[in-house]
């Protein structure tokens, strides 16, 4: 990746949080003495990025404020939420043509930096997407069943076992074949199923979900094993 973007979704309401997200957004809510959005920058730094957006919506000054000073552009959604899909569209002319990071910050890591880790492993000749996966075995606070298989050659099918964790490099020429404004990113990853192009990278440490008020303290206890 000659140029490197990076996308930070922090436009949910944060509603499965509850009391925790009454007067703040949730990447504000703190985790181990530092909201859950810089867990996301330190992460994001690492890998040097030319460009970080992060697009707004509920308390947004909250967050133009937090961010002031850290080199992150922000665009504020107004209206209806534009989910993953409607966001990275709308911020495409802040983030340019090539393929670029998604971060959802209401995860933490242990382990290797996964940008670090998608970054080694893009292949653009045969990927229009690089997912991060976590094995069922090494999520904390996760009640699902997972999202993909992952198959021998790398490629992600629709199936169990496997959590995306929320990061991800994606090629992002396909939104424009989507019409509505608000979208699942969802809708773009069927797209390269149906062409093979969709891949997962399984990542070697540990990840908590932090988008329910338990995942904090799960978090809190992981970091600290880690130590």
């Amino acid at each position: 990746m000659r140029e490197t973007a990076v996308m930070i979704f922090a436009a949910g309401f944060g509603t499965r949080m509850r009391h925790l997200t009454q007067d703040r957004p949730k990447p504000l809510v703190p985790v181990a003495g530092r909201p859950l959005i810089d867990h996301a920058l330190t992460l994001v730094h690492a890998v040097s990025p030319d460009r970080i957006v992060a697009n707004l919506h509920y308390l947004p000054h909250m967050l133009e404020t937090h961010l002031a000073g850290t080199g992150v552009q922000t665009v504020t959604e107004t209206g209806a939420i534009l989910e993953t899909g409607g966001g990275l569209k709308s911020a495409l002319p802040m983030l340019g043509t090539g393929p670029v990071f998604t971060v959802n910050p209401d995860a933490i890591w242990t382990g290797a930096n996964p940008l670090q880790a998608l970054r080694d492993a893009w292949d653009p000749a045969q990927m229009d997407a690089l997912l991060m996966c976590v094995p069922l075995a090494q999520t904390v606070g996760y009640a699902g069943q997972g999202d993909f298989a992952l198959g021998d050659d790398g490629r992600l099918h629709r199936g169990q076992g496997t959590v995306y964790g929320g990061v991800q490099i994606i090629k992002t020429a396909r939104l424009a074949k989507i019409e509505e404004a608000s979208f699942s990113l969802n809708l773009l990853w069927d797209l390269m199923l149906q062409d093979g192009r969709l891949f997962g990278l399984m990542h070697q440490g540990r990840w908590c979900d932090v988008g329910h008020p338990e995942g904090v303290a799960l978090a809190e206890e992981m970091i600290a094993a880690d130590v």
